[in-house]
C-alpha cells in the first residue's frame, strides 16, 4: 500500500487555506484569520500584537490542519454562544495545553468532560453564574461536539459539517436542521468535504450543478438520493472569494 503522507498523521498536515476553512465552518474570514495569525491593535502605549490561539502546522503559508479545523469548529461554538473574549480564550487555551496531554485540547474527547469546565473556569467567563448556566452551555455545545467522530483514543477522526446556516435546536438540544450528510475525513479526498459513505467531493457535485446538471441527474449518476445531493450543493453554495 502506498503511503501518501510519508508516515505522518494526515490529521496533522497543512491542508486548508483560511478562506476555505472559514467557509466550511461558517466563521467570518477575518475572525478565523485572527485566531490563526493573530492581529495588531492600537493602545495608548502604541501598537501591540495579539498572539493567535490556534497553532498551525504551516505558519509560513497559514494553512490549517484537520485538527485545526476541529479546534476552530469548537471555538466558533464557544464564541457564538457565550462570546468569551479573545484574550480570555487565549489564556484559557494556554492553560488547557499546559495541563492536558493533547496539544489540540479542543480536538480531544477529554474536553467534553473536565476540559470544558477548566476552560470556562480559566476564562473567568462563568465563575459568577449558577451551575444551571454551565449546564446550559454544555447543552448549547453538545450539537457541535456531536459533529466530531473520534478514534479509539478519543482524538478527532472526522468532522460532520453543518451545511445550513439556520441551525436550530429541539427540546433535547439536538440540531433539528443539521443532517450528518457531509463529512471531512483527512484520509479521503485530501480532506475535502465528501458525501458520507463515499469519496465524492461536494465541490465536484457543486461544479456539475453550477453548469446545469439537475439534482435528479446528479443523484442518478452518483447513486445517491436527492437530499444528499442538495446538502452537498448547500455545503459549497455560499463560498466567496477571499
Amino acid at each position: 500500500m502506498i503511503d501518501l503522507y510519508g508516515g505522518r498523521d494526515p490529521r496533522e498536515l497543512p491542508a486548508y487555506g483560511i478562506p476555505e476553512a472559514a467557509h466550511y465552518l461558517h466563521i467570518p474570514v477575518a475572525t478565523l484569520r485572527t485566531w490563526v495569525r493573530g492581529r495588531y491593535y492600537q493602545t495608548h502605549q502604541g501598537r501591540k500584537f495579539s498572539e493567535p490561539v490556534i497553532d498551525l502546522p504551516d505558519a509560513d503559508h497559514y494553512l490549517l490542519s484537520f485538527f485545526n479545523l476541529v479546534e476552530a469548529h469548537v471555538l466558533g461554538a464557544i464564541r457564538r454562544q457565550y462570546r468569551v473574549s479573545f484574550p480570555k480564550v487565549r489564556k484559557a487555551l494556554s492553560y488547557l495545553k499546559q495541563n492536558n496531554l493533547s496539544k489540540h485540547p479542543f480536538a480531544d474527547q477529554s474536553f467534553e468532560t473536565d476540559g470544558l469546565d477548566l476552560f470556562l473556569e480559566h476564562s473567568e467567563q462563568l465563575l459568577n453564574i449558577s451551575s444551571e448556566g454551565q449546564l446550559n452551555m454544555r447543552n448549547m455545545l453538545r450539537p457541535y461536539l456531536q459533529r466530531i467522530e473520534r478514534d479509539v483514543s478519543g482524538i478527532a477522526l472526522k468532522l460532520y459539517l453543518f451545511t445550513r446556516r439556520d441551525l436550530s435546536l429541539d427540546k433535547d438540544g439536538e440540531a433539528e436542521t443539521a443532517p450528518k450528510i457531509v463529512v471531512v475525513d483527512p484520509r479521503f479526498a485530501f480532506g475535502r468535504p465528501v458525501l458520507v459513505g463515499t469519496s465524492i467531493p461536494t465541490k465536484v457535485i457543486y461544479q456539475r450543478f453550477e453548469v446545469g446538471d439537475s439534482v435528479d441527474l446528479l443523484a442518478e449518476d452518483y447513486g445517491r438520493n436527492p437530499l444528499e445531493i442538495e446538502e452537498a450543493i448547500r455545503c459549497e453554495l455560499y463560498r466567496t472569494a477571499a
